[in-house]
């Protein structure tokens, strides 16, 4: 807490493709998407957030299983969570990303990200509120994990400065 307010101090966090990031302390996570997605949870009674960054849809179990393909991130978010002390009936799930840039990724990927999201978090019956997906523009996205507030920016490309550490001309 600062001497000035009431308010804890968030930090801020950009996650990067292939990662899963739970804070213990309030953040503002950031990302940026085109055909990969994230997925938000957030648990409403313990008042705490994470988000994943994946890039493509499935990998075999026993293969290299990283958090880069949905399967494996969306199910390790979803541990994690729990194994922070949350519920799976206290759990709420926002979807983004999953964009059909036809020139940048493989036609489809941006489908199939969404789709592996949709099934894991429909099994787990973790209740998805909201979705800002598709279509062909890419997305930034900030998700403050204190207050559960989620913005999402669409933009026609993805230029180098839009990743942190941002550069000059962001």
């Amino acid at each position: 807490m600062n001497n000035h307010s009431e308010k804890p101090v968030t930090r801020d966090y950009f996650l990067k493709p292939g990662y899963i990031y739970l804070p213990e302390k309030p953040t503002v996570i950031s990302t940026v998407l085109g055909s990969s997605v994230s997925v938000s949870l957030y648990d409403k009674k313990l008042k705490t957030g994470g988000m994943n960054h994946f890039l493509f849809p499935v990998v075999d179990m026993g293969k290299q299983t990283t958090s880069l393909y949905g399967n494996v991130a969306v199910l390790t978010l979803v541990r994690m969570m729990l194994e922070n002390g949350s519920v799976l009936s206290s759990l709420e799930a926002q979807i983004f990303g999953g964009a059909d840039n036809r020139v940048d990724s493989s036609p489809g990927i941006g489908h199939e990200n969404l789709k592996i999201a949709r099934s894991i978090l429909n099994q787990k019956q973790i209740k998805i509120v909201s979705e800002d997906v598709g279509g062909e523009l890419g997305r930034k996205i900030v998700f403050n994990t204190m207050t559960y507030e989620i913005l999402t920016l669409k933009v026609e490309r993805l230029r180098k400065s839009d990743w942190y550490p941002y550069k000059k001309g962001r």
